[in-house]
């Protein structure tokens, strides 16, 4: 069974069956001894690009925002370590669309929508995220560089994911702390279908 560890802010990683590490928009929190197969940037801010946080395995892939998104509205797939991900779109005033992606990741039979840092979407208004029948998603809500925990949960409603989960709910400005991981009023604002609260060094049976 493949398991997903939440460390916090908007950082994760996932243990797939077969033992591959993937860590997703490496920063904060714990559990970065675990040598990454795969390592995944949804965009260049300083939260959540830190690459080298963790040792790389051997033929360790590391792919970024640009390399799913080469030229502005142009979006690359790519299949690693048993891994598909298909980019989607991620915007806000503070994330331009060219600049940033989501990323759905099909793995172990599961889909796992990783929002990045983003607001209410062409891809999730449109239905195109829905039409995916995915398992699980993550949405941010810290209400200032990303959009709210009321919107986030109209937008986990717009996509429709079996379960869906609250990250990334306190502005990052500096170094993480204890307290700039989580934000346990903003999650339990968050309202979804399936719902789950992860709290950081939580590990979740996907």
């Amino acid at each position: 069974m493949a398991k997903m560890l939440y460390q916090g802010h908007g950082s994760y990683r996932f243990t797939l069956e077969d033992g591959t590490l993937v860590y997703v928009d490496p920063f904060a929190g714990e559990g970065y001894d675990v040598p990454a197969s795969l390592v995944l940037v949804t965009h260049e801010h300083f939260d959540h690009n830190q690459v080298d946080r963790m040792p790389h395995a051997p033929g360790c892939r590391v792919l970024r925002a640009a390399d799913f998104q080469p030229a502005p509205g142009e979006y690359r797939t790519f299949d690693v370590c048993g891994v598909h991900i298909q980019p989607v779109q991620a915007c806000n005033e503070n994330h331009p669309v060219d600049e940033c992606v989501g990323l759905v990741l099909s793995f172990d039979g599961l889909r796992f929508y990783a929002s990045g840092d983003t607001s209410t979407t062409d891809d999730m208004r449109s239905g195109k995220l829905a039409a995916m029948a995915l398992d699980y998603a993550v949405f941010p809500g810290d209400g200032f560089y990303n959009m709210s925990v009321e919107e986030a949960s109209a937008c986990a409603a717009l996509v429709g994911a079996r379960h869906s989960m609250p990250v990334h709910l306190v502005p990052m400005s500096g170094e993480p702390t204890p307290e700039t991981l989580f934000d346990e009023g903003k999650a339990q604002a968050f309202h979804a279908e399936g719902r789950i609260i992860l709290h950081p060094g939580q590990e979740l049976d996907l």
